[in-house]
């Protein structure tokens, strides 16, 4: 019921337009008909645009996406659910924006959920936004990490979208590669800070993030820097359709980029 009062609400304006040319044309039962069309026409609409709005697509499959990986091996696990918790915090999401996050997600998991139906469109949307491209793979591929080692009912999953979004098997390495170290840099970071000290994984992780060899010059580990801090500057993001919930995963993404990049320096005695 309160559902429907909030529906009512918020296509009034179909509503009564609807009705008042109902009233006009048929009286009282014009009226009722009226409205009815004009709150069904305006509801109609607000959907479609809404399906076709570029961050709504890319919000929508984003959690769809993390949905099906979760339940890509069978079972949703508890940090699976654990992590799409903690992604919807850090966007600071809105009680019913999280609530759509969680419908989004659940319908993902589900058994006959097509995952190309949001990748399609997706796809399309993304063309010529590799930047954004990128940050979504990367949050998918964080979530498949979440328990561990990827498993080859996830790795499917990840293939049909590195094959629709068109990434190249070079491409698909080097994100691997940087992500698997990006994970390991965190761990082996928040080891650092618990135990005291500095942990000896802790620059190989760090050259990891940034994607360059211990062997590279200082000319190489500045050039891959900036990429990566130009690929994930939030306002960049946003102006290429990255939802504005999603402002605070790109931050931290550039906070971890600079983190690593700051190790490095320290370790070759930089400026």
């Amino acid at each position: 019921m309160q559902d429907l009062i909030t529906q009512l609400k918020q296509y009034r304006t179909g509503l009564l337009i609807g009705g008042l040319i109902g009233l006009l044309t048929g009286g009282p039962i014009g009226l009722l008909l009226g409205g009815t069309v004009g709150f069904l026409a305006q509801r109609g609409l607000s959907r479609k645009l809404k399906d076709y709005n570029p961050q709504q697509l890319f919000f929508r499959a984003t959690f769809c996406a993390m949905g099906k990986l979760a339940k890509a091996d069978g079972r949703v696990s508890e940090s699976e659910i654990a992590f799409a918790r903690e992604v919807m915090t850090r966007m600071g999401l809105t009680e019913a924006r999280r609530h759509e996050a969680i419908a989004c997600f659940n319908e993902g998991k589900a058994e006959d959920f097509d995952i190309t139906e949001v990748l399609r469109p997706l796809a399309i949307l993304l063309r010529n936004r590799a930047a954004v491209k990128l940050m979504f793979v990367e949050i998918q591929l964080q979530a498949a990490m979440v328990d561990g080692d990827v498993s080859p009912a996830e790795q499917a999953v990840l293939q049909q979208m590195f094959a629709q979004l068109q990434f190249t098997p070079q491409e698909i390495e080097l994100l691997m590669s940087r992500m698997r170290a990006e994970d390991a840099f965190r761990r082996h970071s928040w080891e650092s800070h618990q135990q005291g000290g500095s942990q000896p994984e802790l620059l190989a992780d760090a050259y990891g993030v940034l994607g360059v060899a211990p062997e590279a010059s200082d000319a190489e580990v500045k050039k891959a820097w900036r990429r990566l801090m130009s690929q994930h500057h939030p306002d960049k993001l946003i102006a290429k359709g990255l939802p504005e919930d999603m402002v605070q995963l790109a931050k931290e993404k550039t906070q971890e980029i600079q983190a690593a990049y700051d190790r490095v320096k320290a370790a070759r005695g930089m400026r």
